[in-house]
């Protein structure tokens, strides 16, 4: 069993900056993925990042690719979603997620069996 719990959610102007952290627990990560996905008001859960646990390799949505930064923190069982130039369509309550490493990337919500509570993110225009 994986515990997820996201932070650092808020209302930013466009073109602004935030960090959203997800802190995972139980389970040990080492062959897990851990993705970040955001889901509007009306739209469906979609994928906007992940990182391999153990080798650190790192996937983007095109939407988001050249602003957003994910990382992990191994000592600190930490991940971590850098985002710069916030744009208003960026405005979502923003998931952490974690699955089995497989040996593929999987990019559907449906695909990741644990999930955090989420983080609301609001950019105004």
């Amino acid at each position: 069993q994986v515990q997820l719990v996201e932070s650092g959610g808020g209302l930013v102007q466009a073109g602004g900056s935030l960090r959203l952290s997800c802190a995972a627990s139980g389970r040990i990560l080492r062959n897990y993925v851990m993705g970040w996905f955001r889901q509007a008001p009306g739209k469906e859960r979609e994928f906007v990042a992940l990182v391999n646990w153990s080798y650190g390799g790192t996937s983007y949505a095109d939407s988001v690719k050249g602003r957003f930064t994910i990382s992990r923190d191994m000592p600190k069982n930490m991940v971590y979603l850098q985002m710069n130039s916030l744009k208003p369509e960026d405005t979502a309550v923003y998931y952490c997620a974690a699955d089995p490493y497989s040996g593929s990337y999987y990019y559907g919500a449906h695909e990741y069996d644990y999930w955090g509570q989420g983080t609301q993110v609001t950019v105004s225009s």
